[in-house]
């Protein structure tokens, strides 16, 4: 059973991301993995100013909803990426204002690694999945294949998908995002080429601080 606590703390931590400009209004969704159920914040809702009323409760295995509230649209990939990795217990789907920049563009800078945070907490590759219409069975599929071997992921047009073990590995992950994303593009802008890290520099920062690399895909 989820305890009114949990589902306190799941309200604390959405508020924490919009606090952290990481979604405004209805745009993006959390969940939360408690044991074979998930806490979804509820389709339509603002995560800012989220409440214990419109967070919906579903199964893992199926998306059932277990408490009437109607989950985000974007549930099905949520629960999708927690029944392929066992090691992930929160999704989070943002729109923060550098990222989504670098999202929308033509041209854009998938290569982010201007600093030793990016290959280490966000990814030393980052799959850019190609317009798809957002709540359908074709961006979920997508989004799900990614993640399963990254823990974070570019959405054309869109937005970003982060995951990771608990809220404070999955909010440094989208933090570091975007500011890798902001380094990138105030350099474009100055006129400047990023200095990103070559394919032997993220070697050797994996190797030092990881143990591995991960340049053909993450280590689970």
């Amino acid at each position: 059973m989820i305890e009114k606590y949990q589902f306190e703390e799941f309200v604390r931590q959405a508020h924490r991301v919009g606090e952290a400009g990481l979604t405004i209004c209805s745009s993006g969704n959390l969940s939360w993995r408690i044991g074979d159920k998930a806490l979804v914040s509820g389709t339509g809702s603002w995560v800012p100013e989220l409440k214990p009323g419109n967070v919906s409760v579903c199964k893992v295995a199926t998306g059932e909803i277990m408490n009437g509230v109607k989950p985000s649209m974007e549930s099905v990939f949520h629960l999708g990426i927690m029944r392929n990795r066992p090691d992930v217990n929160v999704v989070l789907h943002f729109q923060s204002p550098y990222a989504t920049l670098l999202a929308c563009t033509k041209e854009r800078a998938t290569n982010i690694n201007v600093t030793a945070e990016m290959p280490l907490h966000v990814g030393r590759v980052i799959p850019v999945i190609p317009f798809k219409l957002p709540g359908t069975p074709e961006l979920a599929e997508a989004v799900v294949e990614a993640m399963k071997n990254r823990n974070a992921i570019q959405l054309a047009k869109h937005g970003q998908v982060v995951c990771g073990k608990d809220f404070d590995d999955v909010f440094q992950r989208a933090m570091f995002f975007e500011m890798g994303c902001r380094i990138v593009y105030q350099a474009l802008q100055a006129g400047k080429e990023p200095d990103v890290f070559t394919e032997e520099e993220l070697d050797e920062i994996e190797l030092h601080y990881l143990g591995y690399t991960t340049k053909d895909g993450l280590k689970l």
